[in-house]
């Protein structure tokens, strides 16, 4: 009895959490941009206009030039996807038994974005500026069309699957919210998820980040070293991604949570407006850091991005080896586990427990907390608004080691044991 009354209070809590997020993340965004933008950063300001004018005062309306802006940058990198060559990679076997194909193109597709981009501005055919100065009516647009995206993949995953890895929970809410399809496709060779992820998500981060640095040095005929180094840490971070993007079509976002508003709106709107914020703040407020500050802070958000990208090098070319590797310049300590799928094949799966994957479950999440913390550290303290990525980075990567741990739980029991036995800590060595 009681564990029925734990099932549906964890059941009831989840459903009240994706209410509030899918009511709760719009106006957030805006309120974001808003405070970023036009109140100095003070959430105070923001809250004193709330509460005399109210939301609808602050909400900026679509734009036909914000469409224009998301149109032309979306088809641009849809044709990029489509286009460029790349090498054919092959991402996990699902539960069902597919196997999706991927045309490793990413690197491609992020230094032709960043060279034309620059290029259009270099050249005068495009100002950047344009861009920051539509900000809020773009993620207005934003916030309208991709919810009706969202509807999009909704009725496509019950009338028009893509794969085997699809269905139905029952509740429009859950199926709206979590999706689903795992690998909804538009024909044979357009992938939803890495356009919406990677190619609009991820590469908006890119673009922004370069958008707010020529705006600060159009408005103010240089760029303060605050600015220089917040710009320099996401780009080599997002760099590392596309530099690993293949890896990425391995992981959770990709091979096991389904498209819908949790993974497609989030990257969508919640990456180019929350996971820019930092540079977005930095615009109009530039602080001088001095060099040696700033090298010390360029540097050390430098190691991370390094830390994180070679954790999941190491695990990369453990499974790659099938475990004949040298982990820091032995052999590997490994778990040998096996699991059932749904269609009750037995399979074998090699679990790395030294090197970083040694230290904890989830170590990776540590250095990419940390890089974040360094690239918004430029803003100082005297607002709290631009670390609320980081805080909100924090609780998505614990959340996300949980949903993970649980996961593997279900699907490798008794092995899961050993390995939690042999790596007790889930992210941080020594404490969690």
């Amino acid at each position: 009895m009681g564990q029925s009354s734990d099932t549906v209070h964890s059941a009831v809590v989840t459903y009240a959490s994706m209410i509030s997020l899918l009511t709760l993340c719009p106006p957030f965004v805006i309120l974001l941009w808003y405070t970023m933008t036009a109140a100095d950063g003070s959430l105070l300001v923001t809250w004193d206009h709330l509460t005399h004018h109210g939301l609808l005062h602050i909400w900026p309306k679509p734009t036909l030039t914000a469409f224009n802006i998301i149109a032309v940058y979306a088809a641009f990198e849809a044709a990029l996807q489509l286009l460029l060559p790349g090498q054919t990679v092959y991402g996990p076997i699902s539960p069902t038994g597919h196997r999706p194909v991927y045309k490793a193109n990413g690197v491609a597709a992020y230094l032709v974005t960043l060279v034309t981009y620059i290029a259009l501005w270099w050249f005068r055919i495009f100002n950047p500026t344009i861009v920051f100065h539509h900000l809020g009516e773009i993620f207005s647009a934003l916030i309208f069309g991709s919810f009706l995206f969202c509807v999009f993949l909704y009725i496509k995953g019950h009338f028009a699957p893509s794969s085997t890895d699809s269905g139905s929970s029952g509740n429009i809410i859950i199926d709206f919210y979590w999706g689903m399809e795992l690998y909804p496709r538009i024909g044979k060779h357009f992938d939803i998820k890495v356009f919406t992820n990677c190619r609009f998500g991820m590469m908006s981060w890119a673009v922004l980040a370069l958008t707010y640095c020529i705006k600060q040095y159009e408005e103010n005929g240089k760029v303060a070293d605050s600015m220089l180094v917040n710009t320099a840490l996401m780009l080599v971070y997002i760099t590392k991604f596309f530099w690993w993007e293949a890896g990425y079509w391995s992981t959770m976002d990709i091979a096991h949570d389904r498209a819908g508003f949790y993974i497609c709106w989030g990257c969508l709107v919640w990456v180019p407006s929350v996971y820019t914020s930092p540079g977005m703040y930095l615009v109009n407020h530039p602080v001088n850091l001095g060099t040696q500050l700033a090298l010390f802070v360029l540097v050390a958000g430098i190691l991370c991005i390094y830390i994180n990208y070679d954790c999941d090098r190491q695990r990369q070319e453990f499974r790659r080896t099938n475990g004949k590797c040298k982990v820091w310049g032995r052999a590997p300590s490994k778990i040998e586990a096996s699991y059932t799928t749904t269609s009750g094949e037995t399979k074998k799966s090699l679990l790395l427990t030294s090197g970083w994957w040694g230290l904890s479950r989830h170590f990776h999440y540590v250095p990419e907390i940390l890089a974040a913390f360094f690239w918004t550290v430029p803003a100082l303290f005297n607002h709290f608004l631009p670390y609320f990525y980081v805080i909100f980075l924090t609780i998505l990567l614990f959340d996300r080691a949980k949903r993970d741990d649980d996961r593997c739980r279900s699907k490798y029991g008794k092995y899961w044991k050993l390995y939690c036995d042999k790596v007790p800590y889930r992210i941080i060595p020594g404490i969690y």
